[in-house]
């Protein structure tokens, strides 16, 4: 390690202030810290001295979509396989690597596009390169279809990244979700590659013996549904790269809730806002999926990823306690009046957390204001009881 410090040392000089390569010091101090905790500490002032930073939380997050992307890289190829060989699985590695060929691509082209829009902005403004993108270049693929091409996805995160994030001022001050800014870019400017029956399987396109049409797809084409519920907690469904396995999603979420990285406030609002709606739903018959059963609601398609991974963005989600529990149960019930009520897409968690991410700050305003009414009454009431 001490060989690798002193090389980073060498390298940095060029670009230490003063020196030729002063304008691009934001690009290599990127690598040293992605390396390296910053050796610097604070001079004066107040802060907090805390263990955990923005580089930590990242990694954190990162280590909880490992889960869900193994199971999904899994997935990719099991999808594949099970139809082309009539249900015969070839062994797990050729199962495995194949989704593994189809997928690492992706990963690849979302962080080699993304990081490079990010270190062309910090070049420009002159400001070091933020760790955001460590977790939305992953997202992006793990919430996108297997066969995308590799420059739609490319468009996309060009969108999310210049548009969505760093038009308002990069890291931390961004309104919506990028990885979800990305998908929504994706699924209207190339809807005939974001929805059907064909793009959620690995090589469907060109192989006739394959169809992979989402649970939610079928449903809501008034299809039967030969998939059982605990398929579709597993995740051997079709369906986004990352998105199908609510097991592994678990898994994920109780990393974030344990390590303090996630909020269990907006999880558990969100699915309970979702399983009241659709229990409601179901129990009126006002439903275009009457054999759908509510519970499976909670389980297929995009709903758990999105609730665990999207909706707990801490940036773009609600910052109030009251605000988180209010944001939530607001997800879930846009999200599952979205999916019974519109036939045309019936996954409805990608658009009811991007309308929510733009109702948050609305919903900390009212929360505030309210705790701060509230105190001024009982002050008031305190000063007449003086008085008496």
């Amino acid at each position: 390690m001490k060989f690798l410090r002193n090389k980073l040392d060498q390298i940095r000089k060029p670009f230490e202030k003063g020196q030729k390569f002063e304008k691009y010091a934001p690009a290599i101090n990127a690598l040293d810290t992605f390396l390296y905790v910053p050796n610097h500490t604070t001079k004066h002032g107040a802060h907090i001295r805390d263990a955990v930073d923005l580089k930590r939380t990242m990694i954190t997050v990162v280590l909880a979509l490992l889960p869900a992307l193994l199971f999904g890289i899994y997935n990719g190829g099991y999808q594949h396989f099970i139809q082309l060989n009539d249900g015969v699985l070839p062994p797990f590695m050729d199962v495995f690597l194949h989704g593994l060929w189809k997928i690492l691509p992706m990963i690849i082209v979302s962080y080699a596009v993304g990081l490079g829009i990010e270190f062309a902005f910090a070049i420009w403004r002159g400001h070091e390169v933020n760790e955001g993108y460590l977790v939305t270049g992953l997202l992006i693929p793990m919430i996108m279809p297997i066969d995308l091409p590799l420059w739609m996805l490319a468009v996309s995160v060009i969108f999310s990244v210049v548009i969505g994030k760093e038009a308002f001022g990069g890291t931390g001050m961004n309104i919506f979700n990028p990885a979800l800014l990305a998908r929504a870019f994706a699924f209207f400017a190339y809807p005939l590659f974001m929805s059907g029956d064909k793009i959620w399987v690995s090589e469907a396109t060109t192989t006739d013996a394959i169809s992979g049409e989402t649970i939610l797809g079928a449903l809501a084409n008034g299809k039967e549904v030969a998939y059982s519920s605990m398929d579709m907690f597993l995740g051997f469904i079709p369906g986004s790269v990352a998105e199908t396995s609510t097991l592994a999603i678990l898994i994920g979420a109780l990393i974030l809730i344990a390590t303090g990285v996630g909020s269990w406030k907006i999880m558990l609002s969100g699915v309970i806002g979702a399983a009241l709606t659709a229990l409601m739903f179901n129990a009126v018959g006002i439903t275009t999926i009457m054999d759908f059963q509510w519970t499976d609601h909670l389980i297929v398609g995009g709903f758990a990823f999105g609730i665990v991974f999207m909706a707990t963005d801490p940036v773009s989600a609600a910052q109030t306690d009251t605000g988180k529990l209010i944001y939530g149960v607001l997800i879930g019930f846009f999200a599952m009046t979205i999916r019974i009520f519109n036939p045309a897409y019936p996954e409805g968690i990608m658009l009811s957390i991007l309308l929510m991410n733009a109702l948050a700050p609305t919903i900390d305003h009212f929360v505030v204001n309210g705790n701060v009414n509230r105190r001024k009454k009982r002050l008031e009431k305190s000063k007449q009881l003086k008085s008496a």
